[in-house]
């Protein structure tokens, strides 16, 4: 919390500091506050029928379901449908690693260091390609 409002909160430092304040520059500063605080209350309000709008309906699709005989579960499950993968790409390109085995890359992500090392010594990657 930072001082002004530990001022403002505190009625004995409130009365301190309006002491060296005109009264016009205090009721000045009434006048805004009084207006923030109006426009906050406004929003809560606004928010509170918002909720409580958003509320009633679900509860009305809640009834409408339980009278066509469709529990919420059986709904949800068609709502969290995964979703397909989708298939892997095809490989471009084909070397051997320290071990002699053959092995694939599509051309995606990271460059294996073998194929660095091969790029390295004078080879291209159309030399590697399937």
């Amino acid at each position: 919390m930072n001082d002004t409002m530990k001022i403002l909160l505190n009625l004995r430092s409130l009365r301190v500091v309006c002491r060296d304040i005109e009264l016009s520059d205090l009721k000045d500063a009434l006048d805004k506050l009084t207006l923030v605080v109006n426009e906050i209350f406004e929003e809560s309000e606004k928010k509170e029928k918002e909720d409580a709008e958003r509320l009633e309906k679900l509860e009305q699709y809640r009834l409408m379901l339980a009278e066509d005989g469709i529990e919420l579960h059986e709904l949800s499950s068609i709502i969290t449908e995964k979703k397909t993968k989708r298939t892997p790409r095809p490989a471009k390109y084909k070397f051997n690693d320290e071990n002699g085995n053959e092995r694939t890359w599509t051309g995606q992500g990271r460059m294996p260091k073998i194929i660095k090392e091969l790029l390295e010594q004078g080879y291209s990657l159309e030399d590697l390609e399937i």
